[in-house]
């Protein structure tokens, strides 16, 4: 029974990383994307390295435009700007990071919530997700900047996922129902699998990655 239970374990993931290959390859500008990000990654494990956390000033340097020994120029204090992005790779991919786990676990979990119970929480969720839809995420951000000094990406990442959960759950909520339709269609059918265990088997497929 265990050799076959991993077995079939082995055959889901190699299924879903084969369906993500084709989604990635499918467009050139995804791939792009990924080589990008895996750019940054080796900034953030390497770049401390070479660079310490707080670049020096050089009143010397300021302002000036890009050249072969600064890259990028220098900012107003005097600091590379290649530097200044390497250093900062680290903070931006941690608070990427928290930001993207907040935001697929609350967003799925309370979209799941929903579109499982519908009735009287369905509609107590979803106003509550309109409302925060309606809340525009970038002037508040930049409210919160000016009165709030985020010390650290993990402050940053909170403040991110709280504000970007609202369209995730929306579109959770909105494949639970679907697939909770098709599965009291089969039930109908003649199926005599629950209604919990059926709409699990129809929704865990559509969550794959698919070739569009």
């Amino acid at each position: 029974m265990s050799i076959v239970l991993e077995s079939t374990s082995a055959t889901i993931r190699r299924n879903f990383w084969n369906g993500v290959w084709r989604v990635m390859k499918r467009k050139p500008s995804r791939m792009v994307g990924v080589v990008i990000i895996l750019g940054f990654a080796f900034m953030g494990v390497f770049g401390p390295m070479f660079f310490p956390a707080q670049l020096p000033d050089n009143p010397d340097a300021i302002t000036q435009p890009p050249s072969w020994e600064h890259w990028f120029g220098t900012d107003p204090q005097g600091r590379d700007v290649l530097a200044l992005v390497i250093t900062g790779s680290r903070y931006v991919l941690l608070s990427a990071a928290v930001t993207a786990l907040i935001t697929v676990v609350l967003g799925t979990a309370l979209g799941l919530y929903s579109g499982f119970k519908r009735g009287r929480w369905d509609t107590v969720l979803m106003r509550i997700t309109d409302m925060k839809l309606t809340i525009p995420g970038l002037p508040l951000l930049l409210v919160l900047a000016t009165v709030w000094k985020f010390g650290n990406p993990v402050q940053m990442g909170l403040v991110l996922g709280l504000l970007g959960w609202g369209g995730v759950a929306r579109a959770v909520r909105a494949q639970t129902l679907s697939c909770a339709s098709a599965a009291s269609s089969r039930r109908r059918a003649g199926s005599a699998c629950p209604r919990r265990t059926s709409s699990a088997r129809n929704c865990c497929p559509a969550w794959r990655p698919t070739s569009r």
